[in-house]
């Protein structure tokens, strides 16, 4: 959840052919899909640039971007008004290869919120195992407002044009500068919004959009995979949709009572945690590094680093493209932070070997890990409905003066991203839309008992504390736990055990007997061979420039 991890009754919205749930209650869009008949879907060829991102991205895996195909879907931007004004959600459909009609069909959802879904879909199939393939078709989606639904929301590409101004400590200079901007960038979203789609970008708009994939696709149940704030969204439709569940899998979840607040916060002392224990592995391997023999001196390292870019920043321009890029405390810190979503060879290697060229005076590698454009902005649609979502799901202390005694407690001891965090979602200080009040998760009747979660212990982007707490409210729920381990996400993460329980559900309808299960952790990386190491590192430098598809 970032930063990657968002009332008037409902009486007299006239809901259709279901019973409104005390979950219903509490919000003044929630369950109204039901006055609303989606058209089926229709499939067809993708667009010739999305199959080519797909062969890019995934076919390594297998060859999916051959069989992908497309729909769009016309639904309410105002469920409480299902004939009034339609935008449209993208949809794609990764059919199954097993002969005869598939097992069922999973509608898979990545996080965010923001995070573009359509991809997602082929990623999954690509990912799950020959069986899973054979049987299940798996659908992805844009959210509203994302990606290729229509319409897209954009509000200033040129936020994130490097270096930017320092996070700062709380200090008054990086408060006044940084409030000033948060405000802009508030203002340049409300005046973006030519439709108004800010007012209905909510968590509950998406389960009502949700269901009405569910009936385009004309299935009696929907299966479910979500992943980070994807846990938010489907654990919602559970209880707002208890008796359209049929098997759900929610992995990295989001604690409901944190949203989305506190949420930040927590992520800001489990970030911390897991940054630090880079350094330790990156001081581990100093013979490769050359940062340091212990966490503490590469900790320093870096420290100081940061300190040396906010007076100094690095700009390097490449001699072929002309692009300049920059990178100042805040790109380095943005970047890095990735380290603290997962154990990964490519990406633990690529950022140490980063810091390492930085010390080499090897500017090139240095800003081609950690750099950004200073000029010509880049693609905002994401962070636009990350704050869309998050903004209006619920209020956002108005209190400037409270964001400042928080940030100031938890940066004490864990000043690794709390000010970058916090100037990510100040723009919630000004957003122009109302916020609403969230459904209360996990109250209503007849509430599916049949839930498969999944948690590592150490995820910085969903804290465990919060897995706990969606497990007690999703009553009869089962929770797969990988101790020890700092991966966001565990599905698909390396960990047979993981995926054996994954595929027993969704192919045998089979779930662990005890309320909670535990596996052990992956171990750590270890950096590559001479042979693969620049490869590796290549890599890591433009996944250096992509936001996580997770909530952050």
């Amino acid at each position: 959840m970032k930063r990657t991890v968002v009332v008037a009754a409902v009486a007299g919205l006239g809901l259709t052919g279901l019973g409104a749930t005390s979950a219903q209650a509490a919000s003044p869009s929630a369950g109204t899909a039901g006055g609303f008949n989606p058209s089926a879907a229709q499939w067809h060829a993708c667009p010739a640039d999305f199959v080519q991102t797909v062969h890019d991205l995934y076919d390594g895996l297998y060859p999916v971007s051959k069989i992908v195909q497309c729909a769009e879907l016309s639904v309410p931007m105002d469920y409480a008004k299902p004939q009034g004004k339609k935008i449209t959600i993208q949809l794609t459909r990764t059919p199954h290869t097993g002969s005869g009609a598939a097992k069922g069909d999973i509608v898979v959802n990545p996080g965010g919120p923001g995070g573009g879904g359509a991809l997602f879909g082929p990623r999954v199939f690509a990912q799950n195992s020959a069986p899973m393939r054979e049987a299940y078709n798996v659908i992805g989606f844009d959210p509203r407002g994302v990606g290729m639904s229509v319409p897209a929301l954009s509000c200033d590409p040129n936020y994130t044009n490097a270096p930017r101004p320092d996070y700062g400590t709380g200090d008054r200079k990086s408060v006044a500068t940084w409030l000033k901007l948060s405000k802009g960038y508030a203002e340049a979203c409300g005046k973006a919004d030519t439709t108004g789609l800010l007012n209905h970008i909510k968590t509950i708009d998406s389960v009502n959009d949700v269901e009405s994939i569910r009936r385009a696709l004309g299935n009696k149940k929907l299966d479910y995979y979500g992943a980070s704030y994807g846990t938010y969204l489907g654990s919602t439709y559970a209880t707002v949709y208890p008796k359209n569940v049929g098997k759900m899998v929610l992995d990295g979840n989001v604690g409901p009572s944190d949203a989305w607040y506190e949420a930040n916060l927590n992520q800001d002392a489990q970030f911390d945690i897991n940054i630090d224990y880079y350094f330790g592995w990156v001081a581990k391997y100093d013979s490769v590094y050359h940062l340091g023999t212990t966490q503490k001196q590469v900790r320093s390292f870096f420290y100081d680093l940061r300190a040396k870019l906010k007076n100094k920043p690095v700009y390097y321009t490449d001699p072929d493209s002309g692009q300049t890029l920059a990178v100042g405390p805040d790109e380095l810190t943005d970047v890095i932070l990735n380290a603290g979503y997962r154990r990964s060879q490519a990406i633990w290697h690529g950022y140490a070997s980063g810091l390492s060229a930085y010390k080499s005076g090897d500017t090139a590698t240095f800003a081609g890990t950690f750099g950004a454009p200073t000029t010509g902005g880049s693609d905002d649609n994401g962070y636009a409905v990350y704050l869309g979502v998050q903004c209006t799901d619920v209020q956002w202390p108005l209190s400037w003066n409270k964001w400042q005694r928080d940030n100031e407690r938890v940066n004490r001891k864990h000043p690794f991203e709390t000010w970058g965090n916090a100037w990510y979602n100040a723009p919630c200080l000004y957003w122009p839309a109302k916020a609403g009040k969230p459904v209360n998760i996990g109250h209503t009747r007849d509430l599916p008992r049949n839930i498969l979660m999944f948690q590592s212990t150490a995820d910085a982007a969903t804290p465990y504390a919060g897995a706990l707490e969606m497990h007690r409210r999703l009553k009869g729920s089962r929770l797969v736990v990988q101790d020890g381990d700092r991966t966001h996400c565990i599905v698909h993460r390396g960990s047979a055990q993981v995926d054996a329980y994954f595929d027993a559900y969704f192919l045998r309808g089979e779930r662990p007997e005890r309320s909670t299960v535990h596996v052990p952790q992956l171990g750590d990386p270890k950096p590559p061979s001479t042979a693969t190491a620049r490869t590796l590192s290549g890599g890591a430098q433009k996944a250096a420039r992509l936001k996580a598809d997770v909530i952050r």
